[in-house]
């Protein structure tokens, strides 16, 4: 064997146990109570790029955020239900479908840190609801911008 065919192979074995990682992390993921969520952090008006496919953890007020495609353990983007407000609510755009299926519904997020765009389908966003409506008593809550 030549050392072009020992580097192809090794390489193929490193491209393999790296998307096991992957495989292994969402389902941990799914299985301790996650949903599968879009996230794009710079918002694009007119286009449907920007969006990365992850899985969402409720943990108390907060919604953790975890990227697929990353190796990191933690998550990428945290949501606190106490400073968030729900600006926009809308179906996906034609571009968008492509980018993040199978989201049924859009919503343009703001916090004091930052504005996100989330995806979800239509039942993850009724389970989304339910969580940011249940904000114990004495506690801002989210507001739905109108």
């Amino acid at each position: 064997m030549g050392a072009g065919e020992l580097v192809v192979g090794a390489v193929l074995v490193v491209a393999c146990v790296v998307a096991l990682c992957l495989v292994v992390r969402r389902v941990r993921l799914v299985r301790g109570g996650g949903v599968d969520v879009s996230l794009r952090r710079r918002l694009r008006v007119a286009s449907g790029s920007g969006w990365h496919s992850g899985v969402g953890r409720y943990r108390g007020d907060e919604l953790a955020w975890f990227r697929l495609t990353s190796l990191w353990p933690g998550p990428t983007v945290v949501v606190d239900r106490t400073d968030l407000e729900i600006v926009e609510r809308r179906a996906p755009s034609p571009a968008e479908v492509e980018s993040i299926p199978p989201a049924g519904v859009v919503l343009r997020c703001r916090t004091p840190a930052r504005t996100v765009e989330l995806a979800m389908s239509p039942g993850v966003l009724t389970g989304f609801l339910a969580w940011l409506e249940a904000t114990p008593p004495g506690r801002t809550g989210y507001r739905q911008a109108s």
